[in-house]
């Protein structure tokens, strides 16, 4: 991993309340916008990822977060969680975070999620004060006791653009995020935000307050709570290490044709 330093934020999607974490280890790269990308995780490349390693979060979560849980195997990113106890936690956890920003655009992912009460599998993207800038967010969120289902928000200087801690806008999946692959994006305009499901529009945020104006940065994670049951269940602790799989992940900034077949700009445009 990178060398250790203080201070330096690593976020989590949350939503309705987005939980901003303070990392022992940073990014190697300053922040910037980043430009149109297509990851297919041949490799995991370092470059663009950094991986949070060593540290844990605040009360709410239950795990450490351990880099040996954020693999690239098979073409496919690999998140974790896993019954490992770890320094004060009885858990290990996974996530990611790119080492740049990006700004208006199309974010999108093909992923499968494990199933577990009490777990929070993630696909956003997230900038805040720690990095320089207000908070700003957009979410894609799997609550696992439910994988029949996804929750979208944003936030936008702290405030969620749903009004309220926990008041994000329910989705029904065309099919368990357990049981196959499904195919995430949302395209940040400067006046409106749209959500997709295997390439079906599902929301349109359009009121000024909704829209985040600061480039973000592109998170996965995986994580448990034993604290945060109204809105996630009861924890069920995995009896076996589990995984949320990313097929591929990609950007395609504002103004710019699609840049693959699957990508949800080939079906819109």
């Amino acid at each position: 991993m990178t060398a250790k330093t203080v201070n330096t934020p690593f976020a989590m999607g949350c939503a309705g309340a987005a939980l901003l974490f303070l990392s022992a280890a940073a990014p190697a790269t300053a922040q910037g916008t980043g430009a149109t990308f297509f990851d297919g995780f041949d490799g995991l490349d370092l470059g663009r990822w950094y991986v949070a390693d060593g540290w844990a979060t605040g009360d709410y979560s239950n795990c450490t977060w351990m880099d040996d849980l954020v693999k690239a195997e098979d073409g496919l990113l690999n998140v974790g969680y896993a019954p490992v106890p770890y320094k004060e936690r009885e858990n290990s956890c996974g996530a990611l975070q790119t080492r740049t920003a990006f700004g208006h655009g199309t974010f999108e992912a093909r992923l499968k999620t494990p199933s577990g009460s009490g777990l929070n599998a993630a696909f956003f993207t997230y900038i805040g004060p720690t990095q320089g800038a207000p908070h700003d967010e957009i979410d894609f969120e799997v609550l696992l006791r439910n994988t029949g289902e996804v929750q979208t928000t944003t936030f936008v200087n702290g405030v969620s653009g749903d009004g309220e801690v926990g008041s994000g806008q329910h989705h029904a999946l065309p099919y368990p995020s357990d049981s196959d692959f499904i195919q995430f994006a949302v395209t940040w305009a400067p006046d409106r935000i749209d959500y997709y499901i295997n390439n079906e529009l599902v929301r349109t945020m359009t009121e000024p307050h909704t829209i985040p104006t600061n480039p973000q940065r592109i998170f996965f994670s995986l994580w448990g709570t034993d604290t945060l049951t109204d809105w996630m269940g009861e924890f069920e602790r995995p009896a076996e290490p589990i995984a949320m799989q990313v097929d591929w992940v990609a950007f395609t900034a504002l103004g710019e044709e699609c840049q693959f077949d699957e990508s949800v700009l080939c079906a819109v445009q």
